[in-house]
């Protein structure tokens, strides 16, 4: 069995108006909770490493371990790099296995953003290996990316359609609003539908992706903070705008701090209520059983359940 890529994905999901949830892995434990729910709601998928993950766990790992899961569950699955710095691990990605991978130049001027991902799009694509883009920068921080509200910048759908045409990527996650990490909004949470409608508009038909997309759900956050954590404040992205977005040309949608919290709040309850427990399997297995629980949630969210 090989990983597949997300073109087709894409294309049927824009076709009938639903997003594919990207999720973030880092263990066995989530590998396991994530594919189990998406087998139980017959769910595209893409399982998505990030430079950290790939530095915490290691590349051989992380690709066998999706491997194994594709052989218990018989579900295809897109291997994708997330937020790809440069050139060269984008490259050790491709020559690695992954069938996608992200080419982050947002932080550059557009026209080496241009020329960066041109680069990746020409290795890449006769490998058979589909690349994301992204245009615009989210606030918040996510491995080594940190980005403060100042600097967040909303996507130009001028320049998007020029990075588009000349860099020939197959993907472009855009920033109308979200943000990475557990405190996404200082007030109330806003979107800019409006901005996504524009670059909908100039790109018509062309698959847009919507990072720093987690809920940070309040229940979670409640047992975190109940055994001992300490996360006050915290705001996630309304389910209602993730909808909304899946609905239009966001094909796409990365979940990764809702996936930490759920792992993270089990934990913290299993160790509070059973002090005396020393086994991993004991305190892994319910964090597990959790995260399963919340991507088979989001699946409902982006409206791809029974969409494989």
């Amino acid at each position: 069995m090989g990983f597949i890529t997300s073109k087709g994905l894409f294309e049927k999901a824009l076709k009938e108006g639903y997003a594919v949830g990207a999720f973030n892995v880092n263990n066995m434990e989530i590998v396991q909770g994530i594919t189990e729910a998406v087998k139980e709601k017959n769910a595209p998928l893409i399982l998505q490493v990030s430079a950290g993950a790939r530095k915490y766990a290691k590349h051989a790992y992380l690709v066998h371990l999706i491997q194994a899961a594709m052989e218990d569950t018989i579900l295809d699955i897109v291997l994708h790099l997330d937020h790809g710095e440069d050139f060269e691990i984008c490259k050790a990605c491709i020559d690695g296995g992954f069938t996608s991978v992200m080419i982050d130049g947002s932080q550059h001027p557009l026209q080496e953003n241009i020329r960066l991902t041109k680069q990746v799009v020409d290795y890449a694509h006769p490998k058979g290996v589909v690349v994301e883009a992204e245009l615009g920068r989210l606030k918040g921080v996510e491995d080594n990316i940190s980005v403060s509200e100042k600097e967040a910048i909303l996507t130009d759908p001028d320049e998007a359609v020029e990075l588009v045409k000349e860099t020939g990527c197959d993907s472009l996650a855009i920033a109308i609003g979200t943000s990475h990490g557990a405190y996404k909004f200082s007030g109330e949470p806003k979107l800019y539908f409006d901005r996504l409608k524009e670059i909908e508009d100039k790109l018509p038909g062309f698959p847009l992706v919507l990072h720093g997309a987690s809920s940070v759900l309040p229940e979670l956050v409640r047992i975190c903070n109940e055994h001992g954590g300490k996360l006050p404040g915290t705001r996630g992205v309304p389910e209602d705008a993730i909808t909304k977005a899946a609905g239009m040309n966001v094909c796409k949608v990365n979940i990764d701090t809702d996936l930490r919290l759920a792992m993270t709040a089990m934990i913290r309850e299993e160790f509070d209520k059973n002090p005396e427990n020393f086994d991993p399997r004991k305190y892994l297995a319910p964090a597990r059983e959790a995260i399963k629980n919340v991507v088979s949630h989001k699946l409902d969210i982006l409206g791809c359940a029974n969409k494989a």
